[in-house]
């Protein structure tokens, strides 16, 4: 890729960053005009960590970010911001779902779910976005039957979707491990030379990043299902398109690229229908981020003035992002080797589970436990 084609990629990056920086602080400070309808005054909850009511409509300066950027993009290079404009096109119902409920936060999970199921649908007509490999052993052979093809596509962008927005739950948490995500796909994309990929990733890394400011580690604004949703989708659908256009990456790379948040869900649906036997839905206080917040950092730090509270929060995060980055980092390493990334796959979710259930039973690793 030439110099004088990736600088252009930068410059969007930066817009993107500053335009979502603008608008989250412009949120933030308007926060008492438009508390009632967009803070999170829930503060008793199972995953409920704030101390006082806090906007949760942070995706909106990430969507007005990502536009930005993608608007330039167009202007400067218009076949090549093809894929960006339509991806952020495709984006729409999923992102005003979650945004709707994060203003009004009574639209149901299926109808959410649904929404996210149309953007898939939307992206498979606009860009053609469909798993066509996995190197999975039948599942191989059954999508070659295309109707079957975009059933797994639609399940696969709806669940990415979805898991996102499972790990927002603390201060930096889930946008940070976006944006290891969203990063290692832009490496992935310039290494197979897909320019469009590369700059749709920076884009987003770049709103990201603006809203990262105002939401780590003060916790001034929060993501919000809107913002986990737009992230989710764009995430898994770069991917897909990555895979589609680009033979030489593996099928595997992904999974492993977003095995937190996957297998975050995937445990999470097994621990409460077959575990507790109760709906797959239904909120609980036993993620592994909130465990390693309960057990390990308010272990260390029991008061419960406001301060310590956004402190505690602060700390649980970066525990889970060294997690994340124990999927990431190989996965970019051996983005085209699908045996290495299957053995780092089963690696990580026998890691997770072996952590979880330590932690679980009040035996965590001393080297966890933070010393005062």
């Amino acid at each position: 890729m030439a110099r004088e084609r990736r600088r252009p990629s930068m410059q969007f990056l930066i817009l993107s960053f500053l335009t979502s920086c603008v608008v989250s602080l412009l949120v933030v400070r308007s926060a008492g005009a438009h508390a009632k309808l967009s803070a999170d005054h829930n503060m008793t909850g199972p995953q409920k960590f704030h101390s006082h009511p806090v906007p949760r409509v942070g995706g909106l300066g990430v969507f007005v970010g990502v536009l930005a950027g993608v608007l330039w993009a167009h202007r400067s290079d218009p076949t090549g911001a093809h894929t960006p404009c339509l991806l952020l096109l495709s984006a729409m119902p999923a992102f005003l779902a979650g945004l709707v409920e994060d203003m009004a936060g009574n639209i149901r999970p299926r109808v959410r779910l649904l929404l996210i199921a149309v953007s898939a649908g939307l992206a498979i007509w606009l860009l053609g976005a469909v798993i066509v490999r996995t190197h999975i052993p039948g599942l191989e052979l059954l999508i070659q039957w295309y109707p079957l093809a975009v059933a797994l596509t639609i399940f696969a962008v709806t669940g990415v979707a979805n898991a996102v927005n499972i790990i927002d739950g603390f201060n930096g948490l889930a946008s940070m491990c976006a944006l290891f995500m969203l990063l290692a796909t832009a490496y992935v994309a310039y290494q197979v030379g897909d320019l469009s990929i590369f700059t749709a990733a920076l884009i987003i890394s770049g709103a990201v990043l603006g809203f990262f400011v105002w939401n780590y580690p003060a916790g001034l604004i929060f993501l919000g299902d809107g913002g986990a949703y737009l992230l989710g989708f764009t995430l898994a659908e770069l991917n897909i398109l990555l895979l589609h256009r680009n033979a030489a990456v593996s099928p595997i790379f992904p999974l492993l690229l977003c095995a937190y948040p996957i297998f975050e869900t995937v445990f999470t649906i097994y621990r409460r229908r077959v575990v507790r036997g109760v709906a797959a839905g239904a909120p609980d206080g036993i993620h592994l981020h909130t465990l390693i917040y309960r057990r390990v950092i308010r272990a260390a730090f029991r008061d419960d003035f406001d301060q310590r509270k956004i402190a505690r929060n602060s700390m649980t995060s970066p525990y889970l992002w060294a997690l994340c980055l124990l999927s990431v980092i190989p996965s970019v390493l051996w983005w085209d080797n699908t045996p290495v990334l299957t053995c780092f796959l089963f690696l990580f979710m026998a890691s997770y589970v072996l952590l979880y259930c330590r932690i679980l039973k009040f035996r965590t690793p001393k080297w966890l436990m933070i010393r005062r």
